[in-house]
């Protein structure tokens, strides 16, 4: 990861207002602007801004910047307008963050491309007001984290424009891990490797892998369904999401297994519909089937969710193993132009690190100004579950989700001998699921990014 010297400025004097000022946006008469590259490969860039208000409270925003190269030029940008006309970048504030009180903040960010040097923008202005000032001066405070657990703090979520949101409408970030298949490592998740997992790794939620095929729920409807909804009980108690996951993998076609679904969550929904936490997964990883196969299934299980559960956010796999169609040598055009007929859905959007890498990053920035997603599996190695970690790749994926508010659960909270796994063989007959002497290399990357503070809106 490549990151430019910030660039951050102090207005002195006002130059005048532009013309992008909207009637209700006031002058701004102090302001910081952070610039940084989060990451940089051949022809395209990661970037974001943040924007800290030093003056009066402004109703509206628009920060403008110059791209020193011609050769610089944004392909997609998050969390605010963007536009590019010649070298002038104009970045403008949305509905959730268009008001600045004084101290407050804004961070925006976007994907770009250069055929040149790549050097650092100029000129920064906010609401037409010149920008400039010292790296050193010191960022008003912002304010103290709110205390309590994920689903204290966030409540029962909604998706609002393409973003995962909370009780207050503002977006938020979930950051979590996945079980393996619960019919094979049912042991790793007793209630010590629950409340490790909230409590020492601070993880917003628990993808809870059912498989349907591979010994899992076709074999005992009744023993799985019951040991699901434990484990949403667990997460529950915990202040974590519970993310149900129907895993089917093989046959690839979701279709073959629509009767299962629909008895599955008809079930499930009815039984956790009073409950804030729970997020339902209706198909893991289609393959071998269309676009328009999957929106087929999905408009007939939604259906039968929202009959028992009208609020609860429910997730949509995407073709080529919820790649959105990348892996099968499509793209996220095929679920744009043809969205699944139903409201408060995200699409789902799997990786693995050391596999997938800047086509798969490319097609995800662009999706995400267009779609709600949400990364319910990836993993820190190949697509196999097994080889090296790539670290370098992880990070790059970790933090443009990050940018992009785009919540993710890691494959695997697991003991299972495979590089994926976040603890090493054995660990699940022991008590211990934190310590380093118990987690792989994966394991230890993944708690190190998960247990970092939240920092969830509430206003």
């Amino acid at each position: 990861m490549k990151r430019l010297l910030a660039l951050l400025a102090t207005c002195a004097t006002i130059l005048g207002l532009t013309a992008a000022l909207s009637p209700q946006a006031a002058a701004a008469t102090g302001c910081k602007v952070d610039y940084t590259v989060t990451s940089q490969w051949s022809g395209g860039f990661q970037g974001g801004v943040k924007i800290t208000n030093l003056g009066a409270p402004v109703n509206g925003w628009t920060l403008g910047f110059t791209m020193p190269d011609p050769g610089q030029k944004i392909a997609q940008g998050w969390n605010a307008t963007w536009s590019q006309s010649g070298s002038s970048v104009t970045v403008t504030g949305v509905d959730w963050n268009r008001t600045l009180a004084t101290g407050a903040s804004a961070e925006a960010g976007f994907t770009g491309t250069f055929t040149g040097a790549n050097p650092k923008p100029t000129a920064f202005t906010l609401n037409g007001v010149a920008c400039t000032g010292s790296v050193d001066e010191e960022t008003p405070p912002g304010p103290d984290p709110v205390d309590g657990t994920p689903v204290d703090i966030n409540g029962p979520l909604h998706v609002c424009g393409v973003n995962l949101c909370n009780q207050y409408d503002r977006p938020v970030q979930l950051r979590g891990m996945s079980t393996h298949g619960i019919q094979w490592f049912d042991a790793c998740y007793n209630a010590a490797s629950l409340d490790a997992l909230a409590n020492d790794w601070k993880s917003d939620l628990l993808r809870i892998s059912m498989y349907v095929q591979e010994d899992g729920y076709e074999t005992d409807p009744a023993g799985f369904t019951r040991r699901v909804n434990e484990l949403v009980d667990a997460a529950e108690a915990r202040g974590m999401y519970a993310l149900i996951d129907f895993h089917t993998l093989t046959p690839g076609d979701p279709n073959y297994n629509l009767e299962r679904a629909k008895t599955f969550f008809a079930s499930v929904a009815a039984r956790n519909a009073g409950k804030k936490n729970v997020i339902y997964e209706i198909a893991n990883e289609p393959n071998g089937v269309s676009w328009s196969g999957i929106k087929n299934y999905a408009e007939q299980v939604i259906p039968v969710v929202r009959a028992a559960d009208p609020d609860a956010v429910v997730i949509v796999g995407t073709r080529g193993w919820s790649s959105l169609g990348v892996s099968d040598g499509s793209s996220e055009s095929e679920v744009v132009s043809n969205p699944v007929n139903a409201t408060n859905i995200m699409y789902a959007f799997h990786f693995y690190a050391a596999s997938h890498k800047d086509n798969y990053r490319a097609a995800l920035s662009r999706a995400a100004s267009q779609l709600p997603l949400f990364v319910t599996e990836f993993g820190t190695v190949s697509a196999t579950g097994g080889g090296a970690m790539d670290r370098s790749s992880t990070t790059a994926w970790l933090d443009l989700l990050d940018q992009l508010k785009i919540s993710y659960a890691n494959w695997t909270y697991s003991d299972a001998d495979e590089s994926s796994a976040a603890f090493r063989p054995g660990t699940c007959a022991g008590g211990d699921y934190s310590s380093s002497g118990v987690l792989s290399e994966s394991g230890a990357l993944l708690k190190s990014r998960i247990s970092t503070p939240d920092s969830f809106p509430t206003s």
